[in-house]
């Protein structure tokens, strides 16, 4: 049983050498591209029709390719696969791909160009921001809330003052929150207004104070709160990374500072014991009257 557990070990960190290697990566993100270039080009049906069943080969060899890759991942990090998102986003968009196209399921074909998605969990710098942007959903968040308030307000007062003059414009709430839209996005905005200020000349303040406070000022609160997010995951990161690199040198000078004061430490011992050396001889040859031997006492001189 000890000999299999270290052999599935040893085979399992093989297999983890080969699925974090470059090369697989790369490996990877190869197969997806040509997995998406081959998907555009079933859509030429006129050009490319009578090649159908080579595109199906391929389709089922691009599948057997991620799915090799999911086993792979599966046999190495084992429970921990199943502790990252991006791995559940995997699992569906292969998923997909490999429940059968019977009637039931045909709608399901049409998700396959899911799998060009998979670009996202394979490269890091996209993960990273997706993350940020998933990071960056809070404030986000408010930042929409205020911009739909301040449309849902100008729909409301829009549709109130130009409802009978440009009736196609503001003729009821639905079409004046998709004409402010056009207005948010400044497209064809002078056509919107043109059908307005000549029945209405007071209506450029209208028209100029929505696109300055929505798509200059709110517009860019939104812009502001994503560059925001991603600045402080990339930051993290780094963080993390610094934090590291100080644990590293931390316990290099610990380990540094351990050994000089087991150095000291056997000095002083050294030392200690040549002092007590020194003394004990010097104790044993004195003598009562204090004289050294061999020398002559102070009568004896006299």
């Amino acid at each position: 049983m000890r000999r299999g557990t270290v052999g599935e070990g040893s085979l399992r960190e093989q297999v983890r050498a080969v699925v974090e290697a470059r090369w697989f990566q790369n490996t990877i993100v190869a197969v997806i591209v040509l997995n998406g270039v081959s998907l555009g080009l079933e859509t030429y049906e006129d050009q490319f029709g009578r090649y159908g069943h080579y595109f199906t080969l391929a389709d089922r060899a691009f599948v057997a390719v991620f799915v090799i890759e999911l086993l792979l991942k599966v046999f190495v990090y084992r429970a921990a696969f199943f502790r990252d998102p991006w791995n559940w986003f995997d699992l569906f968009v292969v998923g997909v791909a490999v429940v059968p196209a019977t009637d039931g399921f045909s709608v399901l074909r049409l998700l396959r160009i899911l799998r060009l998605l998979r670009l996202i969990s394979v490269i890091p710098q996209m993960r990273e921001i997706v993350s940020a942007l998933f990071r960056s959903v809070p404030g986000l968040g408010t930042v929409i809330g205020l911009l739909f308030v301040i449309m849902y307000t100008s729909a409301v007062l829009g549709e109130s003052l130009f409802e009978d003059i440009s009736p196609d414009y503001f003729g009821d709430l639905g079409t004046t929150l998709y004409t402010l839209f056009m207005l948010l996005t400044t497209e064809n905005w002078p056509d919107i207004s043109d059908s307005v200020i000549d029945e209405a000349p007071y209506a450029w303040v209208f028209f100029v104070g929505f696109i300055v406070v929505s798509a200059f000022i709110v517009l860019n609160l939104i812009i502001g709160v994503i560059v925001t997010s991603m600045e402080q995951e990339v930051s993290a990161e780094r963080w993390e990374e610094d934090q590291e690199l100080e644990l590293r040198q931390h316990e290099a000078v610990m380990i540094r500072l351990n050994a000089l004061t087991d150095e000291v430490a056997r000095l002083t011992e050294q030392v200690r014991l040549l002092a007590a050396g020194g003394q004990e001889p010097a104790a044993r040859g004195a003598e009562p009257g204090g004289a050294a031997p061999g020398r002559p006492g102070p009568a004896a001189e006299r």
